[in-house]
């Protein structure tokens, strides 16, 4: 009567899985945009676009929020503004546009020479081309 009670192993790992989204390791936003840019960066194939805006946003600042179990999350504590730069390119006859923030990254990049219209260099992933990057951390499609 006790075996009634067991569940079966599919059913013990999607609870496994479960338990594991709400209280496994939390993910590091600009860690996993670190890794996005450093794929990109050595499998991306390089075409040619444009700036279309540098827009400068101020600094967000996040109230601290509860979490699951009342433990409240940590504020925002990097006060740089944060810096997008929009661009768009042409790949098979489709128009992307899309921005990347490159706040951190502002040593490849020298903001007061981005123009609206400056040709750039950008690197797509083939099998997604909507997935780009303008700037990585040791690369600049920028001229």
């Amino acid at each position: 009567m006790a075996d009634a009670w067991v569940l079966p192993r599919s059913a013990r790992s999607h609870r496994s899985m479960i338990v594991y989204a709400f209280f496994g390791p939390a993910v590091d936003p600009e860690e996993e945009e670190r890794k996005r840019r450093l794929h990109l960066n050595q499998i991306g194939r390089i075409t040619e676009g444009q700036i279309v805006d540098l827009i400068e946003h101020p600094p967000e600042l996040k109230a601290a929020r509860k979490g699951l179990f009342g433990a409240s999350a940590h504020p925002l504590t990097d006060m740089r503004p944060r810096h997008l730069v929009s661009y768009s390119y042409l790949i098979s006859g489709v128009t992307y546009h899309t921005a990347q923030d490159i706040t951190g990254l502002e040593s490849q990049v020298r903001l007061e020479r981005l123009v609206a219209g400056q040709p750039a260099s950008i690197k797509y992933d083939a099998s997604n081309p909507s997935d780009s990057i303008l700037v990585a951390d040791d690369w600049s499609g920028l001229r």
